[in-house]
C-alpha cells in the first residue's frame, strides 16, 4: 500500500513556508520529521533534495516550481537613440547647407568667381570622402559610440570658429576641417541605427533618420536666407554650432547595440583590414550597383543644392531671402514626405521582390528627369511646381537606397563598407559637381550648367534598375541562408 502523500519525502507544501521538507538521520526509523542542517543553506521552497527525492518517487502531487508573472515592458532605448542620432544627423546637414544660403555674401565680401565658391563645398566633401575609409575601419572595432561623440564636438567647435575667418583661404581651411569632423558621423551613425531594430522595417527606420538630411538641408537654408541679410553671413554658423555639444553629451548616455543583432544571417566573423574588404567589395555586384547609383544620384543631388538658390536669385531675380525661404520650404515639406515614403515603399515592397529598394530608387530617379527639365528652362507660374516635384523624386530614393547598401554586406564590414560607399559616392557625385557646374557657369550660363545633374540622373536610373537582379535576400517572416560578402 502506497503511503499518504502527505508524508511523502521531497513534497512541496505552502509556498514561502519551508514546504519541501526532507527526512533527517534523527528521522530514519522514528517517524520524527526534521529540517536538516544542509537543507537551511538553500531557498525556502523547491531546494535539490526535495526535487531529487520526488522524481524518484515520481509521486508528486504538486510541482516544485517558482511562479514569475511577466510585465509588459517597452524598450525605449532604440527609439531613443533614433530620435538623438536623427537630431544630430539633422544639425550636420543645417551646418552644411547654410554656406550654400550665404553664397552671394561670401562672393561680395571675398570677390569670388561661380567656381572658387564652388570649390569650397568640394574641398569639404573631398576632406570628407578622405576622412571616412579612416573612420569606418575603426568603428567596425572599437566604440561607434565614442567615435560619434568626438567627431560632434570636433565639427562643432570647428563651426564656432568661422567668427574668425577673415579671408577666403581661412574659411576654406574651416570648411574642410569640418568635413573631416562630419565624416565620423555619417560613416558611422547609419550602422548603429540599423543594430537597433529589425531587417524588415530598415528602410522605414532609415527614412526617419535620413529626414535630417531634408529638414536639416531646410533648416540650413532658413537660418542663412533669414539671419545673414539682417546680421551678416556668418552669424547663422553660431547657431548651428551650439546644439552640437549638447547633442554630443546626450550620446554618451545611449546603450551601443551589438553589432548585426537583427540581421537574418548571423555575421560573426572578426573585423578585418580595409584592404581585405575592398577586393571583396569590388566582388559584391549589389553593393556596386547601389553606391554607383547613389553616387550618380549625390552628383545631380549636390550639384542643385549648391547653386538652386544663386539660380532663383541670379537667373529669375528673387532676393536671396525669398530665394532660400522658397527652396528651403521646398526641402523640407519634399524631404520629409520623400524619405518616409521611400522607406515605406520599399518596406511593403520587400515581401514581393528582394529588389524592392532599388526599384523604388531607379524610378523616382527616371521620373524626376522631365520634370527637373521643366523646373530649370521653363520660366513662369510652373517653375516653383516643377522644382517641388523634381526634388520630390530626388529624395524619394534617400532611405531605400542607404537600406539597400547597408543589407548588402555583413555586419562585420559594414561600417567600412559604408566608409567605402562614402569614398565613391564623393569622389564621383557631390566633389566635383559644384565646381564643374561653376566652370559651366562661368563660360555659359548657371541655367546650362543644369544640363550636368539631369544626365546624371539618368545614369543613377540605368545602374540601379540593373542593380534589382543582385538585391540579396532579406528574411521578412523568417531567417534566409543566403550570405552576404
Amino acid at each position: 500500500m502506497l503511503p499518504e502523500l502527505g508524508n511523502l519525502p521531497g513534497e512541496c507544501r505552502q509556498p514561502g513556508s519551508r514546504g519541501c521538507r526532507e527526512v533527517g538521520e534523527a528521522s530514519v526509523g522514528g517517524g520524527a520529521w526534521r529540517i536538516s542542517p544542509a537543507r537551511r543553506n538553500f531557498d525556502d521552497d523547491c531546494g535539490p533534495v526535495a526535487a531529487a527525492e520526488a522524481t524518484r518517487t515520481q509521486l508528486i502531487r504538486r510541482p516544485c516550481y517558482i511562479r514569475s508573472t511577466p510585465v509588459a515592458q517597452t524598450d525605449l532605448q532604440p527609439r531613443t537613440a533614433l530620435i538623438v542620432l536623427t537630431a544630430l544627423n539633422l544639425l550636420n546637414y543645417a551646418d552644411r547647407n547654410v554656406l550654400f544660403a550665404v553664397q552671394p555674401l561670401v562672393q561680395d565680401e571675398f570677390h569670388l568667381s561661380n567656381a572658387q565658391i564652388g570649390y569650397l563645398t568640394s574641398a569639404f566633401l573631398g576632406f570628407y570622402m578622405i576622412a571616412a575609409p579612416f573612420v569606418g575601419p575603426l568603428a567596425d572595432r572599437y566604440s561607434r559610440k565614442l567615435i560619434i561623440i568626438l567627431g560632434a564636438l570636433f565639427w562643432s567647435a570647428l563651426t564656432l570658429l568661422t567668427a574668425v575667418t577673415h579671408t577666403y583661404t581661412e574659411l576654406l581651411v574651416r570648411h574642410t576641417l569640418v568635413g573631416i569632423g562630419e565624416a565620423t558621423f555619417v560613416t558611422i551613425a547609419p550602422t548603429f541605427v540599423a543594430d537597433l531594430f529589425a531587417e524588415k522595417i530598415r528602410g522605414r527606420i532609415l527614412g526617419v533618420f535620413y529626414l535630417a538630411i531634408p529638414v536639416g538641408s531646410a533648416a540650413g537654408y532658413l537660418l542663412g536666407g533669414y539671419l545673414a541679410p539682417h546680421h551678416g553671413w556668418r552669424f547663422p554658423f553660431y547657431i548651428a554650432a551650439g546644439p552640437g555639444f549638447l547633442l554630443a553629451l546626450a550620446v554618451l548616455f545611449l546603450k551601443e547595440p551589438e553589432r548585426g543583432q537583427f540581421d537574418s544571417v548571423k555575421d560573426t566573423s572578426p573585423p578585418e583590414s580595409v584592404w581585405n574588404i575592398i577586393p571583396r567589395l569590388a566582388r559584391n555586384p549589389a553593393f556596386l550597383t547601389s553606391t554607383l547609383g547613389m553616387a550618380a544620384m549625390t552628383f545631380s543631388l549636390g550639384g542643385i543644392q549648391v547653386w538652386i538658390p544663386k539660380f532663383l536669385y541670379s537667373e529669375r531675380h528673387y532676393t536671396l531671402e525669398t530665394a532660400n525661404l522658397a527652396f528651403g520650404i521646398i526641402i523640407v515639406v519634399d524631404g520629409i514626405v520623400a524619405a518616409l515614403a521611400g522607406g515605406w515603399l520599399g518596406d511593403y515592397l520587400l515581401p514581393r521582390m528582394k529588389g524592392s529598394y532599388y526599384l523604388v530608387s531607379a524610378a523616382s530617379m527616371l521620373l524626376g528627369m522631365p520634370v527637373m527639365i521643366v523646373a530649370l528652362f521653363v520660366k513662369g507660374p510652373l517653375m516653383i511646381p516643377a522644382i517641388a516635384v523634381a526634388a520630390f523624386f530626388l529624395l524619394l530614393n534617400t532611405a531605400p537606397l542607404n537600406a539597400a547598401v547597408i543589407n548588402s554586406v555583413g555586419a562585420h564590414i559594414r561600417a567600412t563598407a559604408l566608409a567605402v560607399n562614402i569614398f565613391i559616392i564623393h569622389i564621383l557625385g557631390d566633389v566635383p559637381s559644384p565646381t564643374m557646374m561653376g566652370w559651366v557657369a562661368d563660360k555659359r550660363s548657371l541655367q546650362a550648367a543644369f544640363i550636368l545633374p539631369v544626365i546624371a540622373m539618368g545614369i543613377s536610373a540605368a545602374i540601379l534598375f540593373y542593380g534589382i537582379k543582385f538585391a540579396p535576400p532579406i528574411a521578412v517572416d523568417g531567417p534566409v541562408r543566403a550570405g552576404k560578402t
